[in-house]
């Protein structure tokens, strides 16, 4: 009888196959990007048409990236590891867009705790977290993307940076049976633990607590 996954369980510190994919070409496209590179300019620009979209039904993307490593890897789901990150590309993407230092950060923030950032101090911002429970309630990767997207420029306006490597896996994840929870478990208690670092306001966390249960 196998053991259900604790609700500790947490997503290893180090990338998988996905996302290790997705870090070096997110690293090696930003240093370009940064770099006023015209070749990886317009790499951006064409994975930015994708942001928000099912990464497998925008032609414009086919062969962009080599994903050839991953159809190397007989243990992975390989569409599923291709869409994963096609979309991580397009949202960081995005998430870089006329921004001047590298919006993909490894070992940086997870989602949950970025989200928690864009609330200032102790505040629940009512709309950004109707947009991140709406996320993690996506049920397929193509809606979770378009959800994502709004919250991916968010981040970008306020100039927070996310770790894509670590996205890039959780996108995976998130197409295996049981992966929905996992990942929503995991943005969700670093959603808290970021609050848990600001002041303390009881009326606050308290409402955080109540409206997440609801």
């Amino acid at each position: 009888m196998s053991t259900p996954p604790s609700s500790e369980a947490r997503f290893p510190t180090s990338p998988g196959p996905v996302g290790t994919l997705a870090g070096r070409e997110i690293g090696r496209l930003q240093h370009g990007y940064l770099d006023d590179r015209p070749d990886a300019v317009a790499v951006l620009a064409r994975l930015r048409r994708a942001a928000g979209k099912d990464a497998a039904s925008v032609p414009d993307l086919w062969g962009l990236i080599d994903l050839d490593p991953l159809f190397n890897v007989a243990s992975l789901r390989h569409d599923a590891a291709a869409g994963a990150v096609d979309t991580a590309l397009a949202l960081w993407a995005l998430h870089q867009q006329s921004r001047p230092t590298g919006m993909h950060r490894p070992g940086g923030d997870e989602l949950g705790s970025a989200v928690r950032r864009l609330m200032r101090g102790t505040t629940v911002d009512e709309p950004v977290r109707k947009r991140f429970v709406s996320a993690g309630r996506a049920p397929t990767l193509g809606v979770l993307a378009t959800r994502l997207r709004d919250l991916t420029v968010l981040l970008r306006d306020r100039g927070f940076a996310l770790d894509y490597a670590l996205l890039a896996d959780q996108l995976y994840h998130w197409q295996q049976p049981g992966g929905p929870e996992n990942v929503r478990r995991s943005w969700g208690r670093s959603f808290h633990a970021a609050y848990r670092t600001a002041p303390t306001d009881p009326a606050a966390a308290a409402a955080i607590d109540t409206k997440d249960a609801s």
